[in-house]
């Protein structure tokens, strides 16, 4: 595919040219759409740097340069996405096809329209001269739905001087609208949870297929997983909670602002969110670390029964958590019936800063002066976990005004993935005027420390 000439791109055929490369991970094969920008920026004019750990997964870096009145400003977003088959698609997930005023595509959310917001700022900024505070650098990544090995990962671990200065970067996962109560929000991401998996291991007597027996591995292996269904580990205040809280609670008439507040008091926290339905479902996992079975091993052959049965957790942790925590909240559910050892941890940052969020904020009030920001805690995770071990505060905005009946997170990674046309053009001005404006934290910087769990 070729690369058009001109440094100014519609957003909507720059999108369906992002999602018309296969970029599905695994395996990713990144290659092919990363030239394209490439080509594409250096059309415009840019320097550009190609940096990989396998030629097939390769990671774009592109600088525009600033007056040096703030420290570099980082936008980041992953090329891959998740797989798209075996889902009953309206339209297909690789033809970029516009219907009903959206664009439509694995990729049209997470995160290839991000990338087409920032890439149409970019381009913009560089090709009117836009007086920058600071070096505006722009990264576009491979391999995040798998983990960042070849992609952010290998940046921080290799080539952590290219962002050498960067104190504030911009990234998924943010910025989109969400009706509440009547009131527009834009939750902003400030933080996320981590990642640990871990593994439990059940044992039991094995022997023939053919006989009674009782204490077997799989009936063990039943019993954790009903305990674990029906068990809730402890509720967490953390500050990205409490700020989110807070935060949305302000803007909402009695009692729903009541009922949003009340959660902040960890004896009604479940309670609560038991009573307030999907919404309560959605907050929940922001109050407690939590775990979700994802594989099952167990036997080789029909006609033997195992000694051992594994299953693999899927753990998320709250920020200030540790993997020690988590084990040892799982043990009285457990009660003794499994092995538990922890087979990956990822940490997130050690603090949370908060001086660009004014910034960001009042740039959404220019944009839809009925809508309001707000801090927003993920409770999954993504490449800001590795930028913030070089001291990158990452804050989730791609800026989208969605339609009401449009469920950003009831659509990501899955079928009919579309954003409207207009929320691109929304988010690439949003992210354009914060291109002007990034030097402003240093009035109002702040930063807030990640507290111990339960304080």
């Amino acid at each position: 595919m070729t690369a058009p000439s001109s440094s100014f791109i519609p957003l909507a055929p720059l999108l369906q040219a992002l999602i018309r490369f296969d970029t599905t991970n695994p395996p990713g094969n990144e290659s092919a759409c990363v030239s394209y920008v490439n080509a594409l920026l250096q059309d415009a004019g840019c320097v550009t740097q190609i940096v990989s750990k396998s030629p097939e997964r390769p990671n774009l870096i592109a600088r525009l340069s600033g007056a040096r009145a703030a420290p570099p400003l980082l936008l980041y977003g992953h090329l891959d996405v998740v797989p798209a088959a075996d889902q009953p698609w309206m339209h297909p997930p690789f033809a970029g096809q516009v219907a009903d005023g959206c664009l439509w595509g694995r990729g049209a959310l997470d995160m290839k329209g991000g990338i087409a917001m920032m890439l149409a700022a970019f381009l913009r900024a560089k090709a009117e001269n836009l007086p920058l505070p600071g070096d505006v650098i722009l990264a576009l990544v491979s391999d995040e739905e798998a983990g960042g090995v070849f992609g952010a990962r290998f940046l921080v671990e290799e080539h952590s001087h290219l962002f050498q200065g960067v104190r504030y970067a911009i990234g998924e996962f943010g910025g989109f609208s969400m009706e509440m109560s009547g009131r527009r929000f834009y939750p902003i991401m400030v933080a996320e949870k981590q990642v640990c998996r871990l593994e439990l291991t059940v044992r039991g007597q094995g022997g023939h297929g053919s006989l009674t027996s009782r204490d077997r591995a799989l009936a063990r292996l039943g019993q954790v997983l009903t305990r674990l269904d029906r068990g809730r580990l402890p509720v967490h205040i953390t500050p990205a909670s409490r700020m989110m809280l807070q935060s949305i609670s302000s803007h909402l008439p009695f009692p729903r602002n009541l009922a949003l507040r009340l959660l902040l008091c960890p004896p009604l926290s479940g309670f609560l969110s038991g009573l307030m339905g999907p919404a309560g479902n959605r907050l929940e996992p922001l109050l407690r670390n939590t775990v979700n079975a994802t594989l099952v091993r167990g036997g080789e052959k029909v006609n033997v029964v195992p000694t051992q049965a594994t299953l693999t957790l899927d753990g998320r942790l709250l920020p200030g958590c540790t993997p020690d925590d988590l084990l040892a909240e799982l043990k009285p559910i457990l009660g003794g019936l499994a092995e538990v050892r922890v087979l990956q941890h990822s940490p997130g940052p050690a603090h949370l800063d908060m001086g660009l969020f004014d910034t960001l904020a009042g740039i959404i009030r220019e944009a839809d002066p009925g809508g309001v920001a707000a801090p927003m805690l993920l409770p999954a995770t993504t490449d800001a976990r590795f930028f913030a071990r070089l001291g990158i505060q990452t804050y989730g905005f791609l800026p989208m005004r969605l339609e009401p009946g449009l469920d950003f997170l009831g659509t990501v990674h899955g079928p009919d993935e579309r954003i409207p046309i207009a929320a691109l053009d929304f988010g690439a001005e949003a992210i354009y005027q914060l291109l002007g404006k990034f030097n402003q934290w240093q009035a109002v910087s702040t930063q807030t420390r990640m507290l111990p769990k339960g304080r």
